[in-house]
């Protein structure tokens, strides 16, 4: 189901002097990856390019060998990368089931479609008792966990995080960590996941990918990198 996606000598800008310079890393299968660093160190914009709404001025994505430079966003999405942005993006006027069967759109139908909105209910409790709620009235919390859930729906090869725990209590970020994690390993989907909340995105991560101002200035174990004083101080900010 899930295949290895790998960056290479990525450069990526908006006009001006480049966010990213020559970015070389890659995820195996069904791995999650840390992508660390402060404000402005390029961490949207390479989510942002994977996902196909920015074009890098050189360098490839890889999936499965295969360059998507030419596929667009929606021909990603079929390929099965899906994106929770910053800021729980959600439909606000559509409930809670609407938002998670249009999150399904490129990737399932009928039965499938079905099963698939079955299990995001098996995972967050909250949203099945909320299921005929608008977006609008759903809580901070539960709104993440939907732009999550929205995301797993479609039963991503490879699913992509921008700051998921912006704003939110930490009982709720370790839950949605942890729901994270778990399915990750139940259905070996690759996960890159970007934040600033350090000590929570390393907890689960295998890995950590280090940016500082678009250069990638570390590449190494979670464990390495949480135990690695210098760096955290340097780059991290603790």
């Amino acid at each position: 189901m899930n295949g290895a996606l790998s960056f290479h000598d990525l450069t990526v800008g908006y006009g001006g002097e480049p966010v990213l310079h020559h970015v070389t890393f890659a995820l195996e299968p069904g791995e999650i990856v840390a992508l660390l660093g402060a404000n402005g160190a390029g961490k949207t914009t390479l989510l942002r390019t994977l996902a196909g709404f920015v074009r890098p001025r050189s360098g490839t994505i890889r999936l499965d060998g295969d360059d998507l430079a030419r596929l667009s966003p929606e021909d990603r999405a079929r390929r099965g990368i899906a994106q929770v942005p910053e800021g729980r993006s959600v439909v606000a006027e559509l409930t809670v089931d609407e938002n998670l069967r249009l999150g399904s759109l490129w990737r399932h139908r009928g039965r499938a479609r079905d099963v698939a909105v079955a299990e995001v209910y098996e995972l967050f409790e909250p949203l099945a008792r909320r299921r005929a709620s608008d977006g609008h009235q759903l809580s901070g919390g539960e709104r993440q966990m939907l732009a999550l859930g929205r995301a797993l729906v479609s039963r991503p090869r490879v699913l992509t995080l921008d700051e998921p725990s912006l704003g939110l209590a930490p009982l709720v970020v370790a839950q949605l960590m942890a729901t994270l994690r778990d399915a990750a390993a139940r259905d070996g989907m690759t996960v890159l996941l970007a934040e600033q909340n350090i000590t929570s995105a390393l907890s689960i991560a295998g890995r950590g990918v280090v940016l500082d101002l678009g250069r990638v200035v570390a590449d190494a174990a979670a464990s390495a990198l949480a135990d690695d004083t210098a760096l955290r101080h340097a780059y991290l900010g603790f």
